[in-house]
This record gives structure tokens, C-alpha cells and sequence, in this order.
């Protein structure tokens, strides 16, 4: 019995040691040098996101999602990332991503009623819809309709 538990604990040990030793000596990877150059979010106010808008003469890119989507998850890893698609939407827009389940989402639903998740919007600084995308998106596509807004 002795022989059990003191192999169990031998284990244990160097498991935890392993673990400790991976975690400190970095096994996370840092995120691609792409992340960093797609799209930049905001994570101001929704009142504040109106005023920098209007100051800055730009159309909010408003991207509704939910926290369970897996679309939403989909266009965030594969689509706000990539570089082209960030160079036309961080020059054009202020952009927005809201969980419109959490913190301010539920009353803007009540101003943007959606139909579906992600529902991507370009807001005027008034508050105006100009355009209404829903649904997964392509980096491509996503270029065309962010050009397509004036």
C-alpha cells in the first residue's frame, strides 16, 4: 500500500511539476503578427462611439454577435484578422464589437432590432442604419461591403 501511494505521489508531482514548467517556459503561442494588423475594435461607450463618429466625420461598423454564435466566432478568427480587411475598415470606420446579450447589447437591441447573429451594422453618427449584413461574411466580401458604405 505504502508502494501505491508513494507512486501516486511521485506522479502527481511530476505532473504538477510538468504542467508548471509548460505554463512558465511559455507554451502559449503568441497570436500570429496578423492578429494585430486586422480589424481594431473600440471598447468605448455606445454614446461616447456616436460622439468620436461624428468628430471624426466616420460610420460606426457595428458588429452585433452573441457570445454562443458560431458564426460570430468564425468571422472574428478568420475574417476581422486578416490584414486587407483591417487596412479598409480601421481607416473607414469606428469599429464596434458587442455581445448584444452582455452590458450595453440588450438596449441597443432594442434601437437595432436583429434578426440573426452576426448581424453586422454601418451606423451614420446620428444613430442611422445605412447598411444591414447579416451572416457569415468572407474577408473578400466584408472588403466590397465595407467600400460599398459612403
Amino acid at each position: 500500500m505504502k508502494k501505491v501511494i508513494w507512486l501516486l505521489t511521485i506522479l502527481f508531482v511530476g505532473f504538477s511539476y510538468s504542467a508548471t514548467q509548460a505554463i512558465s517556459a511559455g507554451d502559449h503561442k503568441p497570436a500570429p503578427k496578423e492578429d494585430s494588423e486586422g480589424i481594431q475594435f473600440t471598447d468605448a461607450a455606445w454614446k461616447d462611439i456616436l460622439k468620436k463618429a461624428k468628430a471624426e466625420k466616420k460610420v460606426i461598423f457595428l458588429d452585433a454577435y452573441a457570445s454562443w454564435c458560431g458564426p460570430c466566432k468564425l468571422l472574428q478568427k478568420n475574417v476581422f484578422t486578416k490584414k486587407a480587411v483591417g487596412e479598409v475598415y480601421n481607416a473607414k470606420f469606428i469599429n464596434v464589437k458587442m455581445d448584444m446579450e452582455k452590458g450595453e447589447g440588450p438596449a441597443l437591441s432594442q434601437v437595432y432590432p436583429l434578426e440573426a447573429y452576426p448581424t453586422l451594422l454601418f451606423i451614420d453618427s446620428n444613430g442611422k442604419i445605412l447598411k444591414k449584413v447579416i451572416g457569415l461574411q468572407t474577408p473578400e466580401n466584408l472588403i466590397a461591403i465595407g467600400k460599398s458604405v459612403k
